[in-house]
C-alpha cells in the first residue's frame, strides 16, 4: 500500500465529521493542496458539484480546508481525472452506486493512478466498498468483484442490526466473504499495516456476527 493512510466509512448523516474521526484526519492531512472527489453518481453532474461543496465544508469546519477541491465525473476527460489524481493530496470516494463508480474509474483509467498514489485516500459507503480487494454491493449482485485493491477488508456500510433482511443477506455473504458491516459515524484507518477502528462495526464470518476489533483486521491489510 503506498497511500498515507486509508479510511473507510460508513456515513455521516449529521453531515459533520464525530470529532474522533476528525482528530484523526487533523493528525494525516497536514499537506492539504488538493482534495479530489470521485462521484459514484456519475451522470449527477449538479448533485455532484453540490455534494462535493457539501463534504468539503465538512473539513473546513474541522479546520482542514484544501487550497482547491474538484470532482471527477462523467464530465471530466480522462487526461484530466489522471492528473487530478496524481497532483491529489486526499482521494474521497464518494458514496452512492457502487458498481458505476468503479466502471466509471476504470473508463477514466484511473484505477492504477489510485492504486499507486501515495495521498490520503477515503471512501465513504460506495467508495469504501470500492477500497476493497474483493467489493461487494449487495443491491446488485451477491457476487463479489475485483476492487481497488487497497486493503483486504470488505465492507457494507449503513448497517443496521434491526433489519433482518440485510442482517441474513450478509450472513449469506459470509459464508465465502467475512464482511465488515459498518454502521453509521463508524471508521476504519489503515496506516503502515496498523488497523484502528471507532464506532460500531460488526464482523460477519460463517454466518457468524461479532463486534469487530482491529486484531480481527490485522493479518488482512495489505
Amino acid at each position: 500500500m503506498n497511500a498515507k493512510l486509508l479510511g473507510f466509512f460508513s456515513g455521516f448523516p449529521t453531515r459533520h465529521f464525530p470529532d474522533d474521526i476528525a482528530e484523526r484526519l487533523k493528525e494525516e492531512l497536514t499537506v492539504r493542496d488538493s482534495l479530489v472527489f470521485i462521484s459514484a453518481w456519475p451522470s449527477d453532474f449538479e448533485s455532484n458539484d453540490s455534494d462535493s461543496a457539501g463534504m468539503h465544508g465538512m473539513f473546513a469546519e474541522c479546520g482542514l480546508s484544501f487550497s482547491r477541491y474538484c470532482v471527477i465525473d462523467g464530465r471530466t476527460e480522462p487526461s484530466d481525472a489522471k492528473g487530478l489524481i496524481q497532483g491529489a493530496s486526499c482521494i474521497f470516494l464518494m458514496g452512492g452506486h457502487a458498481v458505476q463508480q468503479f466502471q466509471m474509474m476504470c473508463e477514466k483509467g484511473i484505477v492504477d493512478e489510485i492504486r499507486g498514489s501515495s495521498a490520503v485516500i477515503l471512501g465513504v459507503s460506495a467508495g469504501s466498498i470500492n477500497m476493497a480487494k474483493r467489493a461487494i454491493d449487495i443491491w446488485e449482485s451477491l457476487t463479489p468483484y475485483d476492487g481497488l485493491g487497497l486493503a483486504d477488508i470488505t465492507v457494507k456500510a449503513h448497517f443496521d442490526f434491526e433489519n433482518e433482511e440485510l442482517v441474513q443477506t450478509l450472513r449469506q455473504v459470509s459464508m465465502e466473504l467475512p464482511v465488515c458491516a459498518m454502521e453509521d459515524e463508524s471508521a476504519i484507518f489503515v496506516k503502515d499495516r496498523r488497523i484502528t477502528c471507532t464506532g460500531r462495526i460488526h464482523w460477519i464470518d460463517k454466518g457468524k456476527i461479532c463486534l469487530l476489533s482491529p486484531d480481527i483486521l490485522t493479518n488482512s491489510a495489505e
